[in-house]
């Protein structure tokens, strides 16, 4: 066999080897994937009701960001790891991107719109603007939902690690609130005018 021969073997050996990869490219495109499950959730918001049809995957934050339009709850680490996201779900600080909006039905939840509005703002809201206990703003919101959580935390006697004596009633000191808005991440450094404007709330309500 001349070289010309064995090269023109090797040629047509290939064409066969890759004509079922060129079969397999015409064949028809996968069929679509079935839609994700869903459910009817009901959620009372900030003294609304309200019925949403979701996917069983969506967070707590992105309901209310995305469906009922409540920008105010920010989403930043979007891990639990900052606090941005934090709102008062049945009287309890969670932060909404840690959960899913299925296991909240029924329950009565309160974003940063719900505490006040501007002409009547919530004492928490009001103490933050005189003691400049916010900077560019994107954590106020969940720091504000934490504060007025973390104080009623206290008088309710909810005990915490702080004082290391889970038996004590914890006490409103600013090392208390300060340890309880730990979660909370203020990449401004705005945490002494937050802690200020708590105890002058804490103050007002004792």
């Amino acid at each position: 066999m001349t070289r010309r021969g064995i090269l023109t073997t090797g040629v047509a050996g290939v064409a066969v080897a890759s004509a079922p990869a060129a079969a397999l490219a015409k064949t028809a495109p996968p069929s679509p994937a079935a839609p994700p499950p869903t459910m009817s959730v009901t959620l009372k918001v900030n003294g609304k009701t309200g019925a949403l049809d979701l996917d069983t995957r969506t967070t707590l934050l992105d309901a209310l960001r995305e469906h009922w339009q409540l920008t105010g709850t920010k989403k930043g680490c979007d891990h639990g790891q900052c606090g941005a996201c934090t709102v008062i779900v049945e009287g309890r600080r969670i932060n909404s991107c840690l959960t899913l909006a299925v296991m909240h039905d029924g329950d009565e939840i309160t974003t940063i719109e719900g505490l006040g509005h501007p002409g009547d703002l919530h004492p928490m809201q009001a103490a933050f603007v005189v003691h400049d206990g916010f900077q560019c703003g994107y954590c106020t919101p969940g720091q504000i939902c934490s504060a007025v959580s973390v104080l009623k935390e206290i008088r309710d006697g909810i005990p915490s690690h702080v004082s290391g004596d889970i038996t004590a009633a914890p006490q409103m000191t600013a090392h208390e609130m300060r340890e309880r808005m730990s979660g909370n991440i203020c990449r401004c450094g705005a945490y002494s005018n937050i802690i200020e404007a708590m105890q002058e709330v804490a103050g007002a309500k004792a």
